[in-house]
């Protein structure tokens, strides 16, 4: 039985490793878009400031729930009794 629990928490571990290398690869991502897009809304004096702050609270809405969902998905929280 110890060597299923041993498995499984490797099994874990190496989810949560690669989740976390995705998420800081997706944050990088994420982070370049958003200066771009703000270089962008500083040059493009033809777009409404209306239009301007719907897209920074896009962005803001899109960062949150990326931060929301990698909160969720803490698992090894849930098999530290087994």
């Amino acid at each position: 039985m110890t060597n299923n629990k041993q498995i499984a928490k490797q099994m874990i571990q190496f989810n949560k490793t690669a989740l976390d290398n995705g998420f800081r690869a997706m944050t990088m991502v994420v982070e370049q878009n958003e200066k771009m897009i703000e270089a962008f809304l500083t040059q493009a004096a033809w777009l409404p400031e209306e239009g301007k702050n719907a897209i920074k609270a896009w962005m803001s809405a899109y960062r949150t729930g990326c931060q929301d969902f990698k909160k969720l998905m803490k698992v090894e929280a849930y098999f530290e009794n087994v």
